[in-house]
Parts: C-alpha cells; structure tokens; sequence
C-alpha cells in the first residue's frame, strides 16, 4: 500500500506540473497572440496586461498570491496548500513560454487559435483538478463568498467569470469578444470530458436461474470477480440472484457468449462505467 500511495503521488504531482504547463503553453502561443478573451484570473491579468502593456505573467502570479493568501486567513490551511502548486506554477510556465517564444505566433488564424487554445486550456484544467489540486486565482473568491454569505459556490463562480468577460469585451474586437465565447464554452466541455476520462469498463448485470453456474464460469473462464445481490422479482415476489461483474470492453463479447451458453433466457444489463478501481483493475488481484 506504501508503494501504491507513493507511486499515486508522483503521477498526482506530475499531472499538476505538466497541466500548468500545457495552460501556461496554450495561453502563451494561442490565447494571447489572438487577442481572446477568457474569463478567471488568466482574463483579468490579460486585460491588464492590453491596457498596461506590462507582464501578463507579473501580474497573474500577484494576483495568485493575494487569491492564495485571502484564502489561507479565510479557508485555512489544508485549502491554501492544496492551491499553492498552481498559484505558482501556472504564472512560471507562463513567463518561462513567453520568454522562449519572443512574441512567435504560431498561426494568425483566430480560428484555429480559439479551438487549440481550448483544447490545451480544457486538457489542463481537468488533468489539475483530477490530481487533486485547485487551480486557484477566481476559484477563491466564490468559496470565500460561499462561507461568509451560504452563496451558491457554482453561481458566484459564473457572475464573475461573466463580469471578467464583459470588462475585457468593452475594449475587444466583435469577433474577438465572440471567439472567446466560444474558446469558454470549448474548454469547459474539454474539461468536463477530461473529469470524466478514464480506464473505461464494461459493466453487467446478470439475472438468471442458473445464477451459480454462470458465477462459477465467470470467475473460471474469465478470470473476473463477481458480486452476487439478492432481490426479488417486481412480479412474481420470487427470490432472484443479480451477478454483477465488471469487465474489459474486448471481453464483453466472450462474457455475453459464456453467459447465453448456459442460460439463453437470462436477463442481460450492460453499460459503460468511465472508470474501475480496486483489486483486478488498479490493484494487483489477491487469489485465495
């Protein structure tokens, strides 16, 4: 367990890292040269950066540090902890990228620039949040409003990221303005897919009168465990057995064929599970 906790740190911790590279990356060749609006602390220091000409990445990583610290006095420890990687990381791999590129712009395209921008940022943004970590900066405040006042965390989190979009809109470009629309929408698809990406199973469900022999099969021929649910049928208040056995999706066909080989009539539930942990999956199996 020692070596699986370990070894979960190390990826946890090289996802953040290399999620605040790949945001930083796409801000810096896609997002800035196009001139894109975007919302969160990365749309604030660019409209200060547009009106002041000064860094974009001096001004993220204050503002991250005043989000970090605001946070620590009002949320405490455990939370500014858990935000300080990305509060610093995210403005370094920022200047770092400006600082190798000198201004090279990849494509002039604003297209092309909208979609890659959020498909890195989207990327990114989920590869942090499934490690575990806050991305900080405009995460702050809404959690902050959300203790003092019982506000809707999801609520507080878009008016402000409306409000950040409208600012930068008053001295944007139309088709900028409704790039970045799009680019917001775009990225927050891509994360919410990457939240959800995983290892993909197979799950089935499996109800038969001849439950013990279709287990037996399972746990013989395929090698997968099984978990066996006691229920009742809805019509006939006959006492029933549910098999429930998660498996590769290249294994599904041989399951299904096991299974119809020695009950035709049973009754088949299969659906897709976006991830599978434990022993036989992300555990080594235990045999008995």
């Amino acid at each position: 367990m020692n070596r699986f906790h370990c070894r979960h740190f190390i990826l946890n911790s090289a996802a953040i890292v290399f999620g605040n590279a790949l945001y930083s990356l796409a801000v810096a060749l896609f997002l800035e040269p196009a001139g894109l609006i975007t919302g969160g602390a990365t749309g604030i220091a660019l409209a200060f950066g547009r009106l002041t000409g000064l860094s974009v990445s001096g001004f993220l990583l204050a503002f991250n540090i005043a989000m970090l610290v605001w946070g620590w006095v009002v949320l405490g420890r455990a939370f500014a902890l858990n935000t300080l990687a990305s509060s610093i990381l995210s403005p370094a791999f920022l200047a770092l990228w400006e600082g190798l590129l000198h201004g090279r712009v990849l494509t002039e395209d604003i297209f092309l620039c909208t979609v890659f921008a959020g498909l890195g940022i989207g990327a990114a943004l989920g590869m942090v949040i499934r490690a575990g970590a806050s991305t900080g900066g405009m995460d702050i405040p809404p959690l902050v409003l959300q203790k003092w006042f019982r506000l809707p965390v999801s609520l507080t989190m878009m008016v402000f990221d409306i409000a950040i979009l409208l600012v930068q809109a008053l001295f944007s470009q139309s088709d900028q303005v409704l790039y970045g629309i799009v680019l917001v929408i775009l990225h927050t698809i891509v994360m919410d897919k990457m939240l959800l990406m995983g290892d993909s199973r197979t799950q089935v469900k499996i109800i038969s009168a001849r439950s013990d022999a279709i287990r037996e099969a399972i746990l013989e021929q395929l090698d997968r465990g099984v978990t066996i649910f006691h229920g009742e049928g809805g019509y006939t208040r006959d006492p029933s057995e549910v098999l429930l056995s998660v498996v590769s999706n290249r294994e599904l066909p041989k399951l299904e064929k096991l299974v119809h080989s020695i009950d035709p009539e049973c009754f088949l539930i299969v659906s897709r599970v976006t991830e599978v942990s434990g022993r036989g999956f992300s555990l080594e199996k235990h045999y008995q």
